[in-house]
């Protein structure tokens, strides 16, 4: 993430006044819903058909291996009117279902497959062996793995495909200009925080055409959307993921120093951050010394069952008996979905109960690093395009959050960052009260430490290293993600790459021995469980089981996927940074 570090300086131009306009003009457009003003996004009349279809499918094939994203997910042959109306005349049953020897020829003859809307594409940057491909890994099978791990960026690269620039209402795919690099498997679309790790990998592949279109991609939903999407689905208009666009731009121009790249992502960055910012995700909480401070939390802009999950969703929210606590339910369900994090105890208020999910009444330790990172990237790219106000707005306001959340986040005790329950979601000023910090060991509670105002300061890195030492998540073949072992995939015993390649980073660029060690000793667990896997399966996994190395992982509301983006992205990472000498075994 960000470091400010002196740069080229450019004159101000016309840049300087459209970002002083995005600052004063932008809102974000929703309509309101009753629970205490929330917003909600409208939804579309191909999704409430896909939705229809999705409980009509379940209906009629079974629980067994159904997967209801891939319903929602569907592209129409025909227009909306015209596949309704053949709907509507299939052979029902006395109870309204359609028999399976029904339902498959109409799917057949109106609907294409899920993922046909998106077709494979080279991208012109790949080489099979890139010039300067980590040279620190020595080891022939390590080198062997990391090429086939590199190649893998072939099979995860699409295109739009003519058909939705042609006919859009047709397809749940929102149409992107430039490479779509998907994560894998039943993730058949782009994704936004994904796409960090995504873009760690490109550029250890030097492919930085594809990590830059990838940027451009995310651009392109701000200008349309007023923020990046959690993906380029059409059900995914009413929720963003964790804010890293910023981050991206950041290592794509510290790789390839494209100033252009930049200045024409200031405004878009100006206008996500007026996103997070406004009360959709906003707090005020005066702190316990009477100062007042504002933090974000995740809060979808929804109060109904997420579509690509419609059939789970209602079978928990069933256990609700009004229409305001279902509503609510949902809402918490889809800002889970927001954090990145669906799901995890985390999110619980009397864990592990999955309908005690209480996402909107959390505020996030790490979302609010994220922020705080966002804010220093932004100051950085607003000095580099010469608008020297702007910068220095955005360091005054990475300051006031570095307070706030040293204030209501930090526990001396457990030297470690804790997200803070909410009480009363609808207050407009939240008095900060002891015991409201979730006790509960996260990774996320070592976030900050990926931010450089935390990992430049020497004593607060030694206290914090130790904490996590001690803390219990350091296991045979990563860090987990908690504690609890609950069933879901964001809690004990899951590994994220994301989670170890973030603490990893900030414990090495803290410049800390003893930090170093620790991170060159979790990046080889890392790597020794993906190559292990990789050599039983065949494939990279979207988890791993920490607490046995050589097991990928599971849990949680569908099957373990494969392919997988940002799990290539941090192998690639760690290989570059730390080598693998020709020497060290390779086993658990």
């Amino acid at each position: 993430m960000a470091e400010m570090f002196s740069s080229q300086t450019h004159k101000p131009h016309i840049l300087t006044l459209l970002i002083h306009l995005s600052l004063t003009l932008l809102t974000v457009t929703v309509t309101s819903s009753s629970h205490c003003g929330m917003a909600v996004t409208p939804s579309t009349s191909l999704l409430s058909f896909l939705q229809r279809l999705q409980q009509t499918a379940f209906e009629a094939f079974g629980a067994s291996d159904f997967d209801p994203k891939t319903y929602v997910d569907l592209p129409l042959k025909f227009s909306l009117s015209v596949t309704e109306e053949a709907f509507q005349k299939l052979p029902r049953n006395a109870n309204g279902s359609v028999a399976a020897e029904d339902l498959k020829p109409f799917l057949e003859a109106y609907l294409g497959g899920a993922g046909d809307d998106l077709v494979y594409l080279d991208p012109h940057d790949f080489v099979p062996e890139p010039e300067g491909f980590l040279p620190e890994v020595k080891h022939p099978q390590v080198r062997a793995w990391a090429l086939q791990v590199h190649s893998l960026w072939k099979n995860l690269t699409r295109k739009t495909s003519a058909a939705v620039q042609a006919h859009p209402d047709l397809h749940t795919l929102l149409p992107l200009p430039g490479f779509v690099v998907i994560p894998g498997s039943r993730f058949r679309e782009a994704y936004y925080w994904d796409s960090y790790w995504v873009i760690r990998g490109l550029i250890a592949s030097k492919m930085y055409d594809t990590a830059t279109a990838v940027v451009t991609n995310l651009i392109s939903l701000i200008e349309q959307y007023g923020f990046v999407l959690n993906g380029a689905r059409a059900y995914y208009t009413n929720r963003s993921q964790p804010p890293f666009l910023s981050a991206m731009i950041y290592e794509i121009y510290c790789s390839t120093g494209d100033v252009e790249l930049v200045e024409r992502s200031l405004p878009a960055l100006l206008k996500e951050y007026e996103f997070w910012n406004s009360d959709v995700h906003k707090v005020t909480i005066l702190d316990a010394q009477g100062c007042t401070h504002t933090l974000n939390r995740y809060n979808a802009m929804w109060d109904k069952p997420r579509p690509e999950s419609s059939i789970k969703d209602e079978a928990f929210a069933s256990k609700f008996s009004s229409v305001s606590e279902k509503q609510q339910f949902y809402r918490d369900l889809a800002s889970a979905a927001e954090s990145g994090w669906d799901f995890s105890t985390r999110w619980m208020r009397n864990p592990p109960n999955f309908t005690t999910l209480a996402t909107t009444s959390v505020i996030p330790v790490d979302l609010n690093a994220f922020l705080l990172g966002m804010e220093l990237n932004i100051a950085l790219f607003a000095k580099v395009a010469g608008d020297n106000s702007t910068s220095e707005r955005f360091l005054e306001n990475s300051d006031l959050r570095k307070k706030a959340m040293n204030s209501v986040f930090w526990n001396a005790n457990m030297n470690q960052w804790l997200d803070y329950w909410l009480g009363n979601t609808c207050e407009e000023v939240h008095v900060w009260k002891n015991g409201h910090q979730n006790q509960h060991v996260f990774a996320s509670n070592f976030v900050p430490l990926w931010m450089q105002p935390f990992y430049a300061d020497t004593s607060l890195v030694d206290s914090v290293v130790e904490s996590l030492k001690t803390s219990g998540l350091l296991r045979a073949a990563g860090v987990a993600t908690s504690l609890t072992d609950s069933g879901q995939q964001w809690d004990f015993p899951n590994g994220w790459a994301p989670l170890q390649h973030m603490l990893v980073e900030g414990l090495l660029k803290s410049g800390s021995q003893e930090a170093r060690s620790l991170a060159e000793e979790i990046a080889i667990r890392w790597i020794t469980t993906n190559y292990i896997v990789y050599k039983k399966t065949g494939v990279m996994h979207e988890k791993y089981d920490v607490e046995h190395c050589g097991e990928f992982g599971g849990g949680g509301e569908y099957v373990p996927q494969t392919g997988f983006g940002w799990t290539n992205g941090v192998v690639l990472a760690f290989l570059e940074e730390f080598g693998w000498p020709e020497d060290r075994n390779i086993e658990c």
